[in-house]
């Protein structure tokens, strides 16, 4: 499981940011859109229903 972010649907809120248990989840300043570290990611999915506008998936 690989966890994907739309970054069509993403707004940068950051609720998956602060629902990531490692802090793997940042929001680009250069993109204003939230970014993924899989190196950090453990895959557990917990950002996936955090995301209100479901740009989240695995």
């Amino acid at each position: 499981m690989s966890v994907q972010i739309d970054q069509g649907k993403c707004t940068a809120c950051g609720s998956c940011a602060s629902t990531c248990p490692v802090e793997a989840i940042r929001i680009e300043d250069a993109t204003n859109k939230a970014k993924v570290d899989d190196s950090t990611c453990l895959e557990c999915g917990a950002c996936i229903g955090e995301c209100p506008v479901d740009a989240i998936s695995s």
